[in-house]
């Protein structure tokens, strides 16, 4: 709902304001009836009908027959009932996810439902910036029909970097990238305009991840991706938490192995590249794929199932010590390493709770089941969450 104190006192505002509260409601609720939308908004009928017909006027919301199973507290007896909701493909948005080693791009319409994905393989440390951007633009864009473009309400992008709070660039490690600025290279090779906005590829996974949750939960969810490297993001009671300077969340440089200074970090044992790393050299096999490791594991080679072991006992080192600071009651994995906890999950959690102290309940532990999308799914959210904001570019100039 809208923040009170958003509100202004002119009527252009209010209206304004009601909109956008009448928009979310259809998108938590997918379908709702004219007097539950009313109730929602705490408006009587006819202010809501106004602004229902002013939305069905821009094309935003439709009125539908009631689907039976969407109400079952219902009698089935009589004609269904007038339902309203977003029309799906009244604009949509793009996400992009620049990898280390592939480029994924995900197009959602207006109630947040994937319309289609792509992926690429790209060697991200050996390219440029400007290369990479090009290549994602371009991936993003491809099957869009020309008239369809001016539909399109924004584009995130998101990226295993260090971001300053105005959006910069400030260190990608893992690319090679070092005070870049993403937004004005997205601007300049976009065939046309709409907003940009860029995100670590954590926080834009925490927002994907918790997208599509019926409610929000309540606390502290820490939201972890991995993939070459690992990074986490911070929800409290459904908003992101980014920290002083934006970093709130950087576990991968977390130190989980031997003395300070001298062993390894969080990325370097749990990481893509060091699991492959890893595996290729104790099975002797140069062109072994993590697809071919997790056969390994699921059979119980020895080889792989030592490597798996190593993994849960170094995450739930870090999992456990980063739960003592930010006090996360649920933690949500994600990235295409996360397909190896249903593997190992009892002995991660065996781990942690030998680590935990007796004083600090040990969280709940997830599988994101959108795990496979990454940060481009949530790149995407981000702009569908601004869309459905006070910050919506639908509202300047609007009279």
């Amino acid at each position: 709902m809208i923040e009170p104190n958003l509100l202004a006192s002119s009527p252009r505002k209010i209206r304004q304001a009601n909109e956008i509260a009448a928009l979310q409601a259809l998108h938590r609720a997918r379908q709702l009836s004219r007097a539950d939308l009313a109730r929602i908004l705490n408006l009587n009928r006819s202010s809501s009908g106004h602004i229902i017909a002013e939305l069905t006027a821009a094309g935003m919301v439709r009125e539908v027959q009631e689907a039976r199973e969407a109400r079952p507290g219902r009698s089935r007896v009589g004609r269904p009932g007038v339902m309203l909701e977003l029309v799906p493909d009244a604009v949509f948005f793009l996400g992009i996810e620049l990898g280390v080693e592939h480029i994924s791009t995900v197009e959602i319409d207006l109630r947040a439902d994937i319309v289609r994905t792509r992926t690429d393989p790209f060697d991200g440390p050996t390219h440029s910036v400007e290369d990479a951007i090009r290549h994602a633009v371009k991936l993003a864009c491809a099957d869009l029909p020309p008239d369809r473009l001016a539909q399109c309400e924004g584009i995130g992008i998101s990226t295993p970097a260090q971001f300053t709070l105005d959006g910069i660039v400030h260190l990608a490690p893992l690319l090679g990238w070092k005070n870049v600025n993403l937004t004005e290279l997205a601007l300049r090779h976009l065939p046309f305009q709409a907003p940009v906005h860029v995100e670590n590829d954590a926080n834009a996974f925490a927002i994907g991840a918790a997208y599509d949750d019926a409610e929000i939960h309540s606390g502290v969810t820490l939201f972890v991706v991995m993939e070459s490297g690992v990074g986490s993001g911070i929800l409290i009671d459904g908003k992101l938490f980014r920290g002083g300077h934006g970093l709130a969340g950087e576990i991968g440089h977390m130190h989980a192995e031997g003395k300070p200074g001298q062993g390894r970090s969080l990325e370097q044992i749990v990481g893509l590249t060091s699991i492959l790393a890893e595996y290729r050299t104790v099975t002797m096999r140069p062109a072994a794929s993590f697809d071919d490791f997790l056969a390994d594991v699921r059979d119980r080679a020895p080889d792989a199932v030592s490597i798996a072991e190593g993994w849960a006992k170094a995450l739930a080192y870090a999992l456990v010590q980063t739960c003592r600071i930010v006090d996360a009651n649920r933690i949500v994995l994600g990235g295409s390493v996360a397909q190896l906890y249903p593997l190992v999950a009892a002995r991660l959690i065996a781990h942690m709770q030998a680590a935990q102290s007796s004083g600090f309940p040990l969280p709940v532990v997830q599988l994101n089941p959108r795990a496979d999308l990454g940060s481009a799914f949530g790149a995407a959210c981000l702009m569908h969450q601004r869309y459905l904001s006070l910050e919506s570019p639908r509202l300047y100039g609007d009279g």
